[in-house]
């Protein structure tokens, strides 16, 4: 629905005359932000609809017929993964398992191999690509920024054996030796934390409004109104604080690495 959205957008700012740039001046927005959102890659927040019905004339339409947020991950996590592409800092919280983004190749396989619906060896190898490549933004010059907080569940859940954790989790240690993600892992024993309920990513960028994106049992939603987003950050700092260093982070890292070397 959002693509309809977008569509008629475009259309009531084609026929008013007006080009992205001027529509954003008007309405108080970004060009990229307006483009985002003609291009069904973005819903706006209710203000940012409510100025965009002002600056078009259009009455309260795009206020009122706004698309639902909540979709199955599967559709709407590609919006997100294009959002990653573009985010100049990325904060991401795990909960039970190491990030797409930061997941070697066995362990992407050892997740999709356990999936309740049973995927065939192509459509396995498909999203296994498709992850690599979501990856390569880690090697690219002037990439995002990447935080990552995990769980120490995430650590300790054996997923497809000690050899396919000890790469695993060796892998994140150099990536953090390298300077290019920062790791702080939230110890098990200080109990209930913010971000308790769930997967969280964060996500800013140079010339529009930041994002979060949160994921649960079979649904994915995309977040941008700002308020939501506060609320996000400011959950995501609070466990941040509870957290252990980057140096301790690594340290463990590399002991866990290290006890699962010892198994295999």
């Amino acid at each position: 629905m959002s693509s309809i959205y977008g569509d008629w957008l475009r259309q009531q700012r084609e026929a008013a005359g007006l080009t992205q740039q001027r529509l954003a001046e008007l309405a108080i927005m970004t060009r990229s932000h307006i483009a985002h959102v003609e291009a069904g890659r973005r819903v706006p927040s209710k203000e940012d609809a409510r100025r965009l019905d002002q600056a078009l004339n259009t009455g309260d339409v795009l206020s009122s017929f706004l698309p639902e947020e909540e979709v199955a991950v599967a559709e709407y996590f590609e919006v997100a993964r294009q959002l990653e592409q573009q985010a100049v800092s990325i904060q991401e919280f795990a909960l039970s398992y190491v990030p797409g983004l930061l997941q070697t190749e066995a362990y992407m396989r050892a997740i999709l191999g356990t999936s309740f619906i049973r995927l065939g060896e192509e459509e396995c190898d498909r999203l296994v690509v498709t992850r690599l490549e979501r990856a390569k933004v880690l090697d690219a010059s002037g990439g995002p920024a990447l935080w990552a907080l995990l769980d120490e569940a995430v650590l300790r859940r054996v997923v497809g054996g000690p050899a396919v954790m000890a790469e695993q989790v060796t892998h994140l240690a150099r990536l953090v030796e390298r300077g290019r993600i920062r790791v702080h892992v939230l110890p098990q024993d200080i109990g209930f934390h913010p971000l308790m309920d769930g997967m969280l990513t964060l996500m800013r960028f140079e010339d529009q409004p930041p994002v979060a994106y949160t994921e649960g049992l079979g649904v994915g939603k995309l977040h941008d109104s700002p308020s939501v987003v506060r609320e996000f950050e400011t959950r995501y700092a609070l466990a941040l604080s509870d957290s252990m260093s980057l140096r301790d982070s690594l340290a463990l890292l590399r002991d866990v690495a290290k006890d699962y070397g010892r198994h295999d």
